[in-house]
């Protein structure tokens, strides 16, 4: 039989699962219906963009995942490639790093992941970059 606490315990963490996949779930459902590329999408802007005017490393990340449920991968790529590749890549380190039991962000990793995220953000930003995000206008 159970411990009190490690029922509650497990039942937590159940309802937190549902809720987190319920949220998500609804969310990607909004983003696939809605259309992020329409500049009438109900979303809160960039506060980054907003304040500097730059994209962001995750600007145009609705817009790639819209891209992505509608099954259009060339506009997801232009979206956000950063996005698109190193979020997969990042899911696969962390995965494999606590399946071997071994610390998943040592200093090396966030070093590495804040290097790439600013090298993006200034690339992407540089003019006469080719990957622009797309919005539709009209």
């Amino acid at each position: 039989m159970r411990a009190p606490s490690a029922a509650i315990s497990g039942r937590t963490r159940l309802y937190g699962a549902l809720g987190t996949g319920a949220l998500l779930g609804g969310g990607l459902a909004y983003v696939g219906l809605a259309d992020p590329h329409n500049p009438d999408f109900v979303f809160p802007a960039c506060p980054f963009k907003l304040l500097t005017g730059w994209n962001c490393p995750a600007c145009g990340g609705l817009r790639m995942t819209h891209d992505l449920l509608h099954g259009d991968l060339a506009a997801a790529v232009v979206d956000n490639i950063f996005l698109l590749v190193g979020l997969p890549a990042l899911l696969a380190w962390v995965l494999l790093r606590r399946r071997a039991g071994r610390p998943v962000f040592t200093t090396p990793a966030i070093a590495v992941i804040v290097a790439l995220a600013v090298t993006w953000t200034v690339a992407r930003n540089l003019p006469g970059f080719p990957l622009v995000p797309t919005l539709l206008t009209g």
